[in-house]
């Protein structure tokens, strides 16, 4: 059986758990997720409804009558008011009101009259899984929990999936182990009474990009603020990164603002053109009250650090362990100096700027302000015309697309206008990795395809969905990482609420060649000086990356010495071993050894168990 180790347990903010509905047999397979510090939350009869681990201010659970309702997570709901909602509630699908109502992100678990919903967030920050087990079906908020206690081992054919740069959807979504369901951020999980039976439910859908930039950006500050607030209302020491890009600082002064005194954190780039410190102490100017900390570049943590010591337990690998030192670096400095929570401008990228792909159903409805535009991005991209033309004629449907990406995974990467204006990446393989693997993620390609539809038919919005998923498939282990660490990490861009606020504004005037994030910059006026919103670019720490690359190559070298990737014949162990002792290797500048890195980490992690698991305490 795979047990879990020691860093399965929870700091404040890694909130986990499953859930059970109230049934005898439901209650004899809840013993066997119990560990120890395991909490429970019991139904009316007694039997256990949820078992996990959490804090108290992570958790408000309320019952009244048949109803009860939990939200796991950072939310300001109060208890009464929640208690109103579970005394009027009649039918679980009157919950997608209430899920789409509130500020913050956090799971949200109801159970009615014996039947059971659960449901996490839009932007995949926080995720459901439900797998049968001894006959019963259940949810939990991490698929390696349950994998534990089924005594899976991870499928081999889902690792060769994972070495596909990138891991296209809905492949993506699907758990490492066999057996194991997710269940689509967009969806709400619903389990019968007699705790065999299972449906997905759709709760969320994006709103229609109809909002001019004046009628949105209002609407943009006032979510990005009840984000922010939703965090700093209980007042104390905050962390915030202040990087000097236009993300952090907007989420810095939003803090600034709060209730809470701020500490911030600005990690200068150790390149001597990047003009982060300067944007940072432009803003710090600013804010007289916080304790600005600059770190010292030398000392910051290159990309590949430290990859044989992580021994974190994920559900699923992570491009994230790249970064993993760099993110984690300074929180225990942050403790020192009291912080109980650390927040980031990770996300703004993905939601207040938004795909190009959206062009091509503008120049289909609105051609001369699409060329004119798409002339903009030729410039400022460097697109070729012939590359441009070609992507805007390609008009295959996503499956075709995801199609006929299978039968390429050898080509060369693609010209950035190509995914720029498509459906995003296609997906390709490397030449370390082995025809065996090749073949099963040439497979699972074709079965997906069949029946794939893409996040949105307009393949702009597709692309923006992608992304944030994306982006929330590494912050929400990044999240796992920064509790154990101590200090939880925060990233209120990725809120739903904020999420829906930036889609909900027209693409044409999110995106433009003519000005950096202007949805941001017009709803942060009057919050950041005018002076830190002049900013038009953003630091690309390419060199602490490709000084990583040198500086780690030793580290590389071991962790393909004794690959675990290798040992099960999806790897060329000779080949990755060749490439790490060349690190000055042009290809290796596209970050395509990332997937394959962060597979053979994620395994050797699972190799670092403790003893069985033990009984809990109610």
């Amino acid at each position: 059986m795979t047990e879990l180790h020691e860093s399965a347990g929870t700091g404040p903010g890694d909130a986990h758990f499953t859930v059970f509905t109230d049934r005898e047999d439901a209650d004899a397979v809840a013993r066997s997720f119990a560990r120890p510090g395991t909490r429970i939350l019991q139904h009316a009869s007694g039997r256990p409804w949820l078992v996990g681990q959490w804090h108290d201010e992570e958790i408000i659970s309320v019952r009244v009558g048949h109803a009860a309702l939990a939200v796991i997570g950072c939310c300001p709901v109060e208890t009464a008011e929640l208690e109103r909602y579970a005394g009027r509630l009649r039918d679980l699908a009157e919950l997608d009101s209430l899920a789409r109502s509130l500020p913050g992100s956090f799971h949200l678990v109801a159970a009615l009259d014996g039947r059971l919903r659960v449901q996490g967030t839009a932007s995949g920050l926080r995720l459901v899984f439900h797998a049968c087990v001894d006959g019963v079906q259940v949810a939990a908020s991490r698929a390696d929990v349950l994998a534990a206690v089924l005594g899976r081992d991870p499928a081999e054919e889902q690792l060769a999936v994972r070495l596909l740069w990138p891991v296209p959807h809905p492949l993506a979504e699907a758990p490492m182990w066999r057996g194991i369901t997710a269940v689509s951020p967009q969806d709400a999980l619903v389990v019968s009474p007699d705790g065999r039976t299972v449906r997905h439910s759709r709760w969320w859908t994006p709103p229609k990009p109809v909002r001019t930039l004046a009628d949105g950006a209002p609407l943009v500050r006032e979510a990005l603020a009840a984000a922010v607030d939703a965090r700093t209302r209980q007042g104390g020491v905050v962390s915030c990164d202040l990087s000097g890009g236009l993300d952090s600082t907007s989420i810095c002064f939003l803090a600034d603002r709060s209730a809470a005194r701020v500490v911030a954190s600005t990690w200068p780039g150790r390149d001597p053109a990047d003009t982060d410190l300067y944007w940072a102490e432009q803003a710090a100017r600013s804010m007289p009250d916080i304790d600005h900390v600059v770190w010292d570049a030398a000392a910051s943590p290159l990309v590949y650090t430290d990859l044989l010591g992580i021994d974190d337990l994920l559900d699923e690998p992570t491009i994230g362990v790249m970064d993993r030192s760099r993110v984690l670096h300074h929180l225990p400095a942050m403790a020192e100096r009291g912080s109980r929570l650390h927040l980031t401008g990770i996300g703004g990228d993905h939601v207040v700027w938004c795909s190009e792909a959206y062009y091509h159903r503008l120049l289909r409805t609105r051609p001369l302000f699409a060329l004119r535009q798409l002339r903009g991005f030729r410039a400022l991209w460097q697109w070729p015309l012939g590359g441009t033309a070609r992507a805007l004629a390609d008009s295959r449907p996503y499956g075709k697309w995801l199609a006929d990406s299978s039968g390429r995974l050898r080509d060369p990467l693609p010209a950035t206008v190509t995914t720029s204006l498509g459906w995003g990446m296609p997906p390709r393989l490397f030449g370390w990795v082995t025809p065996d693997a090749e073949r099963a993620a040439e497979r699972a390609l074709h079965e997906v395809a069949v029946t794939a539809v893409p996040l949105h038919p307009d393949r702009g919005l597709h692309a923006d969905l992608e992304q944030i998923l994306s982006c929330t498939r590494i912050i929400r282990q990044w999240d796992r990482m920064a509790a154990r660490a101590g200090v939880p990490m925060a990233s209120p861009f990725l809120d739903d609420r904020v999420i829906e606020a930036c889609l909900a504004v027209r693409p044409s005037e999110r995106v433009t060649p003519w000005q950096y994030k202007p949805l941001l910059t017009t709803a942060m006026n009057g919050i950041v000086p005018d002076a830190c919103l002049r900013r038009t670019n953003k630091a690309a720490a390419s060199m602490d990356a490709s000084n990583g690359l040198r500086e780690h190559r030793a580290d590389l070298l071991a962790l393909w010495e004794d690959s675990r990737l290798e040992q099960m014949g999806l790897v060329d162990g000779a080949a990755l071993r060749r490439l790490a002792q060349r690190p000055a290797t042009p290809e290796l500048r596209d970050a395509i050894l990332y997937s394959t890195i962060a597979a053979e980490v994620w395994l050797r992690g699972l190799n670092r168990t403790t003893g069985p698991t033990a009984p809990a305490s109610a």
